[in-house]
C-alpha cells in the first residue's frame, strides 16, 4: 500500500499559546513566565476565559473556557481583554515571515494560529529542512517573542498528527509512513484523531472500532458501505496516506455551515431562545448562499445553564430539498427545540447546516411561486451586509432584549475590536 505514496516534506506550524503570547508582547510580558489570562468580559464575573498562559494553567489551573470568576484573587495574575486586530495583525505577519522561506502558494494558512507550510525545494536556499523550521521557529521567537511547535510530514494529515499527538509536547516532532503503527494505530479514543469528531467516534464505537489501529484494520468495503466516498477516507487515514492538495478539508464529508455562542445570560423564555435561533440561522444561511452550497441536515445544539445542573441535547433532521433559505432552516431548529426541549434555562446554542450540495439551480415549485424572489432577496440583504456591515440589515428581533446580533456586530471574531 505504501508503494507510490507521495513523499513531500509538509509541516504543520502552531502557535504556542498565540492570544496570551499576543498580549504579552503587547504588555512587554513573558508568556511563559506571567500568569496571563484574556477574558472576554471584564465587567462581568462571568466573562469567559479565551486564552491561558502556560503559568496560569500550571500555577493556578485556569484553563480556556473558565469564567472569571473562577480565576483566583492574585496580584500575580494579569487580566486582559482581547484585542482581535492585533491578533489578526500579528497572524498576517507570520505568514509574511513564512513567506520568505516558500512562496505564498506553499502556505496554507489553517487558523489564526497555526498554518501549514511546503519546504520542498527549500534545501539549496536554507538546508535541511529540520534546518529550515529551527530557523523559522528561530524568527518566530526573536521577532513575534511566539513560542511554537512543529510536526512534518510526507503530507498535510501526518505533519498535523505530528504537531497534535507528539510536537505540541516536545516541540517538534517528524512522522514518516513507517511510522504509522507504532505512533499512530495506539491512538484512542478515536476523537484525538484529526478529522473524528464525538458524533462519528461513537458511530465507529458501534461498529466495534475503538483506536486508530482497529480503524485500519477494519474491512474497506464495510466503512464505505456505512459512510460512502467519508469511509474510504478514514480508511486511509488511518494508515497515514492523504492526497489531498495544501489547503484542501481532509475529510470532504464533513463540510458545514455553523454557528454556536454561549449566551450572555440564561435564557429562560421560548421566544427569547427563538429570537437568537433566528439570528444564527440568518449567518449560516448567508454563508452557504456565499459560498452557492445548501444543505438537507440541520442540527441543532443546546446547553442547559450550570443553574440547573448542565446537561443539554443535540438533534438533527433531514428534509426533503436543500435549502439556504433562513426560514427553511429556522423552522427545522424551531421544530427540534419543540420536540426536545425540556423546559430549563438556556445558555449556550449550536446550528450546522450539512449534507450539503452546489446550487446549481434553484429548484421551482408549483405549490411555492414565491422562492425564486425570496432566494434574491437573500442574495440581496447579503450584499448589503457584506459592503456596510453585518449589523446593515438586521431583522426586528434583534432589537430586542433577547437579541445578540447588535453587540456582536461590533466584535472581530466574537472578540472586541
Amino acid at each position: 500500500m505504501m508503494d507510490h505514496l507521495p513523499e513531500r516534506t509538509v509541516i504543520c506550524l502552531d502557535m504556542r499559546s498565540f492570544y496570551a503570547s499576543c498580549a504579552a508582547a503587547l504588555e512587554g510580558l513573558d508568556v511563559m513566565e506571567t500568569p496571563i489570562a484574556i477574558i472576554g468580559n471584564k465587567k462581568r464575573k462571568g466573562g469567559v476565559v479565551l486564552a491561558a498562559s502556560p503559568p496560569l494553567k500550571k500555577r493556578f489551573g485556569i484553563k480556556t473556557g473558565m469564567r472569571l470568576f473562577e480565576i483566583p484573587d492574585d496580584p500575580a495574575i494579569r487580566l486582559i481583554e482581547p484585542s482581535m486586530e492585533f491578533y489578526i495583525r500579528v497572524s498576517m505577519e507570520i505568514a509574511h515571515l513564512l513567506n520568505q522561506y516558500v512562496p505564498k502558494e506553499a502556505i496554507h494558512v489553517y487558523s489564526i494560529d497555526e498554518s501549514f507550510v511546503v519546504l520542498d525545494g527549500t534545501e539549496r536556499l536554507w538546508g535541511p529542512p529540520r534546518e529550515t523550521v529551527a530557523r523559522i521557529q528561530d524568527d518566530l521567537l526573536r521577532q513575534f517573542q511566539m513560542p511554537s511547535a512543529c510536526g512534518m510530514g510526507p503530507n498535510m494529515l501526518l505533519a498535523k498528527l505530528a504537531l497534535d499527538l507528539e510536537a505540541k509536547k516536545t516541540g517538534f516532532a517528524r512522522w514518516r509512513y513507517e511510522d504509522v503503527p507504532e505512533k499512530l494505530w495506539p491512538v484512542a479514543p478515536l476523537s484525538k484523531m484529526w478529522g473524528i469528531g464525538s458524533r462519528l467516534e461513537k458511530t465507529l464505537n458501534g461498529m466495534g472500532i475503538y483506536s486508530v489501529g482497529d480503524l485500519a484494520h477494519a474491512p474497506l468495503e464495510a466503512l464505505e458501505s456505512k459512510f460512502g466516498i467519508m469511509g474510504n477516507q478514514l480508511y486511509h487515514h488511518a494508515h497515514g496516506i492523504d492526497l489531498s492538495d495544501l489547503g484542501a478539508p481532509l475529510i470532504e464529508g464533513q463540510v458545514s455551515y455553523g454557528k454556536g455562542q454561549i449566551l450572555f445570560r440564561d435564557y429562560k423564555r421560548r421566544e427569547d431562545v427563538l429570537a437568537v435561533l433566528l439570528e444564527m440561522c440568518e449567518d449560516v444561511a448567508m454563508r452557504a448562499r456565499t459560498a452557492r452550497r445548501a444543505g438537507r441536515t440541520v442540527q441543532l445544539s443546546v446547553g442547559y445553564s450550570k443553574n440547573a445542573l448542565g446537561g443539554g441535547f443535540s438533534r438533527s433532521k433531514t428534509i426533503p430539498e436543500e435549502t439556504n433559505e433562513t426560514m427553511k432552516i429556522y423552522a427545522v431548529c424551531m421544530e427540534l427545540f419543540d420536540e426536545f426541549h425540556d423546559g430549563r434555562p438556556v445558555r449556550q446554542l449550536s446550528i450546522s447546516l450539512s449534507n450539503l450540495a452546489d446550487e446549481y439551480s434553484m429548484q421551482l415549485s408549483l405549490f411555492d411561486r414565491t422562492k425564486w424572489k425570496k432566494r434574491k432577496l437573500g442574495e440581496t440583504v447579503d450584499e448589503l451586509r457584506s459592503k456596510y456591515g453585518s449589523d446593515a440589515v438586521l431583522r426586528a428581533v434583534s432589537y430586542t432584549d433577547a437579541g445578540t446580533a447588535r453587540h456582536r456586530a461590533g466584535l472581530i471574531g466574537g472578540h472586541v475590536k
